[in-house]
């Protein structure tokens, strides 16, 4: 197997010599905003998270593509992130689901990767600096770091657009009815949401007319990607349906949620991504080890008396849910589908559902 080398540059000019992986860029480079993420397993879902668009992907576990891929593990249709980042990648996999390598998955969906990467000095650089812009590849390094500087980031941008689907569709044939609002949707979540639901699911530029003309019985703010402010739009669909419909936001849909009513939204230094967050649920005091990928974060005190927080991330104390106080609508940070990830937040379906039949939580 031929060796291609390869280098990851960041904005301030830190270099990682590694080998390229995947596909083979055109360009020799592949740039965007560099984010870790911690889990154990599941890759394949991670890597095919709408979410991730506009960004870098470096996984702290030290060795990825282990068990292979299969089509029935991903979120989406293809990858939406810039690349990947590893420490070492599986040359062969052992797993009785798998169709094909992890690699294969890369050079087929066009998506890059760099392999050989101290990982742990990438991580520590990223938790002091925070996200930062990088690109990678085997491009010379003054090309590589002018590209990175070039890199805006997720900042003021529009990813959401770049995403969500084209036209509306149905899944699933649960008893309830629910619009699904796609900013990034995971397949993973359709799936829990078709076991309480029949669901529509809509483009973000859906206006709220146009949804409660389908008469639903519930509406669902999906995760996403980028920065919540720059999807106005959705904001303001999503504040003429608060008070008519009971309303469920998870990820993005949270945020969006938020400035909905009025309250503010910030970037966290280097995000929420991994499958080990610990958060409590205020009223009962119990803790739930949940699937996290945000960079940006509600401001709970900026929305006043309107909500009251129902969740709080135990390692840094930010916000992690509210529940509307004067109209039928809660949302949460975290993934309470998991795709990967533990089901512990699972019930919130269930709540969903409770919300929508009765009226309550």
């Amino acid at each position: 197997m031929t060796i291609r080398e390869a280098a990851l540059v960041l904005a301030d000019g830190s270099v990682f010599e590694g080998e390229a992986l995947g596909a083979e860029s055109t360009t020799g480079i592949s740039a965007g905003e560099v984010v870790f993420n911690t889990v154990l397993s599941g890759y394949q879902e991670v890597i095919t998270d709408p979410s991730y668009a506009g960004q870098i992907i470096s996984f702290t576990y030290p060795h990825i593509g282990n068990y292979g891929v299969t089509s029935l593990d991903n979120e989406s249709s293809r990858p939406f992130c810039r690349g990947v980042i590893v420490r070492e990648m599986a040359r062969r996999h052992s797993n009785y689901r798998a169709e094909n390598s992890l690699d294969a998955l890369l050079v087929k969906s066009g998506v890059s990767g760099i392999g050989g990467i101290d990982t742990r000095r990438l991580t520590r650089v990223l938790r002091d600096a925070g996200a930062i812009p990088g690109a990678f590849g085997t491009a010379s390094y003054e090309e590589l770091l002018a590209a990175a500087r070039a890199e805006p980031g997720t900042d003021g941008v529009d990813l959401v657009s770049t995403v969500t689907t084209g036209k509306r569709y149905r899944v699933g044939n649960g008893p309830l009815k629910v619009v699904a609002y796609d900013f990034g949707i995971k397949t993973t979540i359709l799936r829990c949401l078709s076991e309480i639901a029949t669901i529509e699911v809509v483009p973000a530029s859906t206006t709220a007319a146009e949804v409660m003309a389908m008469n639903p019985q519930g509406v669902f703010l999906s995760n996403g990607p980028g920065d919540p402010t720059t999807v106005p739009y959705a904001v303001e669909a999503i504040t003429e349906l608060v008070g008519q419909v009971p309303v469920f936001g998870i990820c993005l849909g949270h945020q969006l949620l938020s400035l909905a009513l009025g309250g503010q939204t910030y970037k966290l230094p280097f995000g929420h991504h991994g499958g080990n967050h610990p958060v409590q649920h205020l009223a009962s005091g119990h803790v739930e080890i949940t699937s996290q990928n945000h960079n940006f974060c509600v401001d709970a005190e900026s929305l006043g008396g309107r909500v009251s927080t129902t969740h709080i991330n135990l390692n840094d104390k930010s916000n992690e849910g509210m529940r509307v106080n004067d109209a039928r609508a809660f949302s949460v940070q975290y993934h309470p589908e998991a795709g990967p990830g533990p089901h512990d937040s699972r019930y919130l379906f269930e709540q969903f559902a409770e919300l929508m039949k009765n009226g309550t939580f």
